[in-house]
């Protein structure tokens, strides 16, 4: 009888289905590419299912909104692109808070061309400026203030690198993760790189937000997707992204293995992803003292009032616990 017990047991067992995965939709803010490596990583090598996730990532793009279905709950997660978006959504009255951020530094740059007297930062005030209409009201508004930017200096910027190649003494904004690749190939010369992170713009970048609801309500859940988007990141910039990198190319088939991997060996030289608090704290990481730093900034350029509660922006309930250090290689 024992044995006819323990193998009923065991039958019933083998019968149970395996817990469910809780599905959850992340979306991002552009088309698929490395700056998003770290969520397609989590998801090609199987962490997220480790924490009891089934994520969907739904790209951006150009004619997306994707910050809008967050805030009406349509989907679970976002990826912002700087913490004046998270600004942006308590001016707003917005319930979006920001749980994590995986960039340490804003990609950010101006670029110009060498050899023509627009070799230090201090030089680029007098160029012509490519600049765009998000950039044009956020980061450039700081660099008015900071280094002396003239608004009649700007023209449009389309994405399009042709007129900056041609006109040796204008600039252009970009991403150090993509714009000076363009740069190289079609231009044949290798632009200046100002990265605005090591000029004072000092945002943290590529964060994960959320509602305030689903924090209150689970956030078990909201720490799961946290700590496994963590973990990606590590193993993207550090160890084998080629299931990533497949990932990103199906979904956008446009972007090539030399721009992932250009993109990938800046994110390192720069310490975009891991460097300043993310050392002790580990990748995802944010403090307090840094995100008033930016407020303030963001304050005299004129983009928030100061009576802004700019706290409810964030929380650091979910970062700073050490998750995935152990990955990092070591010196």
């Amino acid at each position: 009888m024992k044995f006819f017990a323990l193998l009923f047991a065991a039958l019933a067992l083998a019968a149970t289905p395996a817990a469910a995965l809780d599905k959850v939709t992340f979306a991002t803010n552009w088309l698929a590419e490395a700056e998003h490596g770290g969520f397609y990583q989590a998801k090609a090598d199987g962490t997220y299912e480790k924490y009891g996730l089934d994520v969907t990532i739904l790209q951006g793009g150009p004619s997306a909104n994707n910050r809008l279905l967050l805030a009406a709950g349509k989907i679970e997660f976002d990826l912002g692109a700087n913490l004046i978006q998270a600004f942006d959504a308590v001016a707003g009255e917005i319930p979006i808070v920001a749980v994590a951020a995986l960039f340490q530094k804003d990609p950010f740059i101006l670029m110009s061309h060498p050899g023509v007297g627009l070799d230090r930062i201090e030089d680029l005030p007098k160029a012509a400026a490519f600049i765009g209409k998000d950039a044009f009201v956020s980061v450039y508004q700081w660099l008015k203030k900071a280094y002396g930017f003239k608004d009649e200096n700007v023209k449009p910027y389309t994405f399009n690198s042709a007129p900056f190649i041609a006109d040796k003494h204008s600039i252009e904004q970009g991403y150090a993760t993509s714009e000076p690749f363009e740069v190289e190939r079609q231009g044949k010369f290798k632009p200046n790189v100002f990265l605005a992170a090591d000029h004072g713009y000092d945002s943290y970048s590529t964060t994960i937000e959320t509602t305030r609801g689903l924090v209150d309500k689970n956030p078990d859940l909201v720490q799961r997707f946290v700590d496994a988007s963590i973990i990606g990141w590590y193993n993207y910039i550090y160890d084998d992204n080629r299931a990533a990198n497949a990932l990103i190319k199906r979904d956008n088939p446009d972007i090539g293995d030399d721009q992932l991997a250009y993109s990938v060996t800046k994110m390192k030289e720069y310490g975009i992803v891991d460097s300043g608090d993310s050392l002790p704290l580990g990748i995802g990481a944010m403090r307090d003292a840094r995100v008033k730093s930016f407020f303030v900034k963001m304050v005299e350029a004129g983009l928030f009032k100061p009576e802004l509660d700019y706290k409810c922006a964030y929380t650091l309930q979910f970062i700073g616990h050490g998750v995935g250090i152990e990955l990092r290689p070591r010196q």
